[in-house]
């Protein structure tokens, strides 16, 4: 059953109040047609909770803008959500089209800096192509299930060359009525006839209000690595978000977090002090076995502000370095690999505690 505004309806009760269901929850496809966005096809999201977000079907169906409450939760690139067309796929030309916003997906078979592939004499820009590429055989809708009304879309985007990998990504992200969150599952399938790279990567951008003084990152913590030098003398305040700073130089830890009884990692951006002691924060939740690796990006640079938050079957260290170190992922042919994510709102004080007793629930063994 659908929970708005503090009281539970059945799928009738809740009809009897309105002329359409839109008028509390609804699904719109729209299109960009401003600057270099100009034809961006796009999915907006509303579920009746305060919670509101879009998807760009032309850039892999990532998540863009994200909010609560009128609230912002994403953190937003410079360049904007710009079209596929003008994607640069070498070097670092991928800063130059990152449109940041609540989920860039990297991969598929690179993520991290770019290089070239020695072993096969490849260039790999940055992060990989995935997040370039436009979706196809694009489906949604909003439909009753029961008593709860699901918001979805669905979507297959395909990363392939001639004489190279052929991989097929099929993506699902769905929601509810009176949800502050939202589910995506994601399975990868190697067409080709040959085992391909996989390094797949959700990058999850947050920013302000929730990225401000005083915010943090809560999570049940086994181990921290700094990425370099310049995140080595931080280590020890690497959870807690400071005011905006310049210069700033960026700052990666790799964190390897304790799974709860479900084999679950729950993590969070959280900012007790937001909107008058209210609180605010963004959660992430997925299974370890799928998602071994996370990665906690800051960037307090001023006119930037951003804390990255990124689970993958990777780090974002790129593909030499992975094979290197033994921890390139490799998907055989016709194997299919599933991830699965959940993202949602912590959008007051009984959120924030209701997570917290979560991370005090048992963890794995």
């Amino acid at each position: 059953m659908a929970t708005l505004y503090g009281k539970t309806y059945t799928r009738q009760e809740l009809l009897q109040h309105v002329g359409d269901i839109a008028q509390l929850a609804s699904l719109r496809p729209v299109e960009l047609v401003n600057g270099s966005e100009r034809g961006v096809r796009a999915l907006e999201f509303r579920t009746g909770s305060g919670f509101s977000f879009t998807l760009l079907q032309d850039r892999a169906l990532d998540i863009y803008d994200a909010s609560h409450n009128g609230c912002a939760l994403h953190w937003h690139a410079p360049a904007g959500a710009v079209a596929p067309a003008f994607h640069d796929p070498h070097d670092i030309g991928y800063l130059y089209f990152m449109a940041g916003g609540l989920l860039n997906t990297c991969g598929l078979t690179h993520a991290g800096p770019p290089e070239i592939d020695e072993e096969i004499d490849e260039e790999l820009g940055m992060h990989g192509r995935i997040g370039a590429i436009p979706a196809k055989n694009v489906g949604y809708g909003a439909e009753w299930e029961e008593d709860e009304y699901v918001l979805w879309a669905t979507a297959e985007m395909r990363e392939a060359s001639l004489f190279g990998p052929n991989l097929l990504l099929r993506r699902s992200i769905y929601t509810r009525l009176g949800q502050s969150r939202l589910w995506i599952k994601d399975v990868v399938e190697n067409q080709g006839f040959d085992p391909a790279p996989l390094m797949f990567l959700y990058q999850c951008n947050i920013g302000f209000p929730v990225v401000s003084a005083g915010a943090e990152l809560r999570a049940v913590i086994n181990h921290v690595e700094p990425r370099d030098k310049e995140a080595e003398p931080h280590i020890d305040s690497f959870e807690q978000v400071e005011a905006p700073a310049h210069p700033y130089a960026e700052q990666l830890f790799f964190v390897d977090h304790d799974p709860d009884a479900r084999g679950m990692v729950n993590v969070a951006l959280v900012n007790p002090h937001h909107h008058d002691g209210n609180g605010l924060g963004v959660y992430l939740s997925y299974p370890k076995a799928e998602l071994p690796y996370y990665t906690h990006w800051k960037m307090l640079d001023k006119g930037v502000n951003i804390i990255g938050m990124a689970p993958g079957n990777c780090l974002p260290e790129g593909r030499s370095s992975a094979r290197h170190n033994d921890r390139l992922k490799i998907i055989a042919p016709g194997e299919s690999v599933t991830f699965h994510l959940e993202l949602g709102v912590l959008g007051n004080q009984q959120d924030l505690a209701a997570f917290e007793t979560r991370l005090q629930e048992p963890q794995a063994e």
